[in-house]
């Protein structure tokens, strides 16, 4: 996995998981690499032997694309790659697994159908995989509460490109709780960016997926919970996402429950989480009920 910072991410623990799980002997470790670094790891990936790809986080996420041989059309769409493939010849593949991880935790919240309403809260990269996750779901249209208009343009731009129409909404719009009528709420925003509007009654008939894992629960998850909908969290979508990962370097399927217990397991470690009302309730290697 490339990326500044690195030490933080669960991703070697979801990896280790799946190999271990696969009987495989392939080594999955966190490499610091800054931006100004990545063509030149990149090459190490064409010319030494023994790599089967990498993971990327922010900023290399958009930095790589000007840089591989193939992109799949989806992460072209989208404009980030998160997965890079190294094929014969050193040939660089890209993909982007982030929709897949938050098509997993749609489906489960929604249980069937494609949403009627759906909400996406912020504009930033992650809200891209989210509408192209909602557009591989044959969703047509979905509203977004951002902070920036101008991220929200560049957001509908994706969306024609992957044929679902972007509504803006302003965020001044959360003030007042969630508007009327989404049947599923996508939030994409930082740390704490949402916590006003969960102290709002939150609508029961309104699914979550919070992509955040740390903290967990956030407040707009357990106000969620309380109020009767189902939340699906980061964690999930990250090991969901990881499966997929895993798929396109080995060409073998593993459970994600399997890395969802194993993130769970080092992430309660870490946080030294104690099993109160809500965080007993929203582990997030649990179901949604």
């Amino acid at each position: 996995m490339l990326g500044a910072p690195v030490d933080h991410s669960l991703s070697p623990v979801l990896h280790g998981a799946a190999y271990a799980e696969l009987g495989l002997a392939v080594r999955y470790t966190a490499i610091h690499c800054a931006e100004t670094d990545l063509p030149a790891t990149l090459d190490r990936l064409r010319t030494e032997p023994g790599w089967l790809g990498v993971s990327l986080t922010m900023p290399l996420k958009t930095a790589v694309l000007d840089l591989l041989d193939e992109v799949d059309p989806t992460a072209a769409a989208i404009g980030a790659v998160n997965t890079v493939v190294v094929g014969a010849d050193g040939h660089l593949a890209g993909y982007n697994t982030d929709v897949i991880g938050i098509g997993v935790a749609v489906r489960r919240v929604l249980r069937q159908g494609t949403p009627g309403q759906p909400l996406v809260l912020g504009a930033g990269g992650t809200a891209r995989a989210a509408v192209a996750a909602l557009a591989a779901s044959g969703c047509p249209h979905v509203a977004v509460v951002a902070r920036r208009p101008e991220a929200v343009a560049e957001l509908a731009q994706v969306g024609e490109r992957l044929g679902i129409r972007v509504a803006p909404l302003p965020w001044e719009l959360l003030a007042t709780g969630l508007p009327a009528g989404p049947d599923l709420a996508i939030a994409t925003t930082p740390a704490g960016a949402t916590d006003r509007l969960a102290a709002r009654r939150w609508p029961a008939s309104c699914q979550l997926v919070e992509l955040l894992y740390h903290p967990w629960p956030t407040e707009l998850a357990a106000a969620a919970y309380r109020a009767g909908a189902r939340v699906a969290g980061g964690l999930e979508i990250l090991a969901a996402q990881a499966v997929g990962q895993v798929e396109y370097f080995t060409g073998r399927t593993v459970p994600a429950a399997v890395l969802l217990a194993a993130g769970q397991a080092v992430h309660d470690e870490r946080t030294g989480t104690h099993a109160d009302q809500d965080r007993a309730a929203l582990r997030q290697d649990q179901p949604a009920r």
